[in-house]
């Protein structure tokens, strides 16, 4: 069994029963405790499952705001953010795009733009604003969350490893002096993922998360070339950003 299947297998084991156990998917598998025992890290580190002693469980999820609230919430901040990222995207471009508040508002920019790019992206939103313009637009697979109108989980990532793309533009939970960061569940892996198949990263970030810090680290200031702001960051983590060569884009 591939490893991606396994991971799969253990999601779905984890929607029946609260816990499982490194010992019995080891058996179930016919492979090494130590090979699960990696499973359960990658999926950990993702923000999929919680690591337990000896096995695993469905992740704590404290109080975040769903993408309605948050949509809701500094309306024009998100909108001057996602003009100005969606002016980054030129014609012929493809583009990764992950679900977010901000992200949805830089996809009606780019639609209003009639910007002819390619778009690939696991927010139904971002799709539903895009797919009636000139993108062509791409829809990931995956495991749907209903609070966030998105796919997260290992369908997801491997459907997007399967693509280099010219240009990634996502957001993030929180964003500090070690990096962006994120709050909900499977987000953080698919960040990482559009990071790496991206010659150009771009990281569309509301200055009012300068500082924060969400449950999973998504990437750090060497993984993005540029963030788009409402406001300039100050302080520690200004001079973080000018150390690592992070372009900085303030919306006007």
């Amino acid at each position: 069994m591939k490893k991606s299947e396994r991971r799969k297998q253990i999601l779905l084991e984890l929607k029946l029963r609260p816990h499982v156990r490194i010992s019995e998917f080891a058996e179930r598998f016919q492979v090494s405790t130590e090979t699960v025992r990696r499973d359960f890290d990658t999926l950990a580190d993702d923000g999929l499952i919680s690591r337990a002693h000896g096995g695993a469980s469905a992740p704590a999820q404290g109080h975040y705001p769903g993408l309605d609230e948050r949509a809701n919430d500094r309306i024009r901040e998100r909108e001057r953010i996602g003009e100005r990222a969606a002016r980054l995207v030129q014609d012929g471009d493809t583009v990764m795009i992950d679900s977010g508040s901000t992200t949805i508002q830089m996809a009606r920019a780019l639609a209003y733009l009639g910007t002819s790019c390619t778009v690939i992206t696991n927010s139904i939103p971002v799709a539903m604003t895009l797919g009636s313009g000139a993108p062509e637009v791409i829809l990931c697979p995956g495991e749907y969350q209903p609070a966030e109108s998105a796919v997260v989980g290992t369908d997801t990532l491997d459907f997007l490893g399967q693509f280099n793309v010219d240009r990634c533009l996502i957001g993030a939970s929180g964003f500090s002096e070690e990096g962006l960061s994120e709050s909900v569940r499977g987000f953080a892996a698919v960040k990482k993922m559009m990071l790496q198949r991206a010659a150009n990263r771009h990281l569309l970030i509301d200055s009012q998360k300068f500082g924060r810090k969400g449950l999973g680290q998504a990437g750090s200031l060497g993984d993005i070339d540029t963030i788009v702001v409402d406001q300039a960051p100050t302080g520690h983590l200004l001079t973080a950003l000018n150390d690592r060569g992070v372009e900085v884009l303030v919306a006007e």
